[in-house]
């Protein structure tokens, strides 16, 4: 397993972040991390990069503990934070030659990396000229450039346009045929269109680990999302979702789900 996951938490004082977390991703799977805000997406990733330390559990990285072995684990990851970390005024090629030299990788890397990520067109600019979808690109290109095995993305189409955004999905499913992806996002046609698979977390727990052809076959992904995340869910109850009824003859669908307490029967 790329990624392995147990019983993992993590503890600010009173105030639990990660509870009980377990959960494992192979190679070539592409997962999205779905939740609330703050509900423990963010922790999670940052323990997965080994920048902050669990309070129990364990995670694995290529086999590798993140606290143990944290300079190898940073070796076999890529990451994208939301807030990509450039230079804008150095050019795109100064600067994933800065990237490049921090992994020790030789100037045919760069340009094979500019290549897979479609960087060519735009490699001469400064970054602070280019679009956010180009910037998007060369925060990939710098996550991508020591060839990671495995890549998190965290929020890595917020705020492109229709376009630039089928452009980084179609480039992220093509990183996924042989890397393990993690990508955080608020867009549930993203995680839809993008993932093998999706883990919903809420309150630092999981709350549903399911594929992405399970989810879609029973309801949508927004129905998924606020069943798993919602505070106001009944215990014992079911959800049924677009009832139908007859009512003098005349059928009608219910837009909204209705819910039935098993304690009143």
């Amino acid at each position: 397993m790329s990624i392995h996951v147990k019983n993992l938490s993590k503890s600010y004082g009173q105030q639990k972040a990660l509870d009980q977390v377990s959960f494992e991703i192979p190679k070539g799977q592409i997962v999205g991390l779905l939740g609330p805000n703050g509900a423990g997406k963010s922790t999670l990733m940052k323990i997965l990069t080994s920048y902050l330390p669990q309070s129990e559990g364990e995670a694995l990285v290529c086999g590798m503990d993140t606290q143990d072995n944290s300079l190898m684990v940073r070796q076999r990851i890529g990451y994208l934070p939301e807030h990509n970390p450039l230079y804008p005024d150095m050019h795109v090629v100064a600067f994933l030659q800065f990237v490049a030299k921090i992994h020790k990788q030789d100037k045919n890397k760069i340009t094979d990396t500019i290549r897979k990520v479609g960087l060519e067109p735009e490699q001469h600019k400064k970054i602070k000229e280019l679009s956010k979808g180009y910037r998007q690109r060369v925060g990939l290109a710098a996550a991508l450039m020591h060839d990671p095995d495995v890549l998190i993305l965290d929020e890595p189409t917020t705020g492109l346009d229709p376009n630039q955004l089928t452009s980084i999905r179609e480039l992220i499913m093509a990183i996924g045929k042989d890397k393990t992806v993690i990508l955080s996002t608020h867009v549930m046609q993203e995680v839809e269109a993008m993932c093998d698979r999706v883990i919903f977390i809420k309150a630092g727990k999981i709350q549903r680990d399911d594929s992405v052809e399970n989810i879609t076959k029973s309801s949508s992904m927004e129905e998924a999302f606020r069943l798993a995340t919602a505070d106001w869910l009944p215990s014992h109850s079911l959800l049924v979702n677009y009832c139908q009824f007859d009512s003098f003859s005349s059928k009608k669908a219910l837009k909204a789900p209705f819910l039935f307490d098993y304690d009143q029967f």
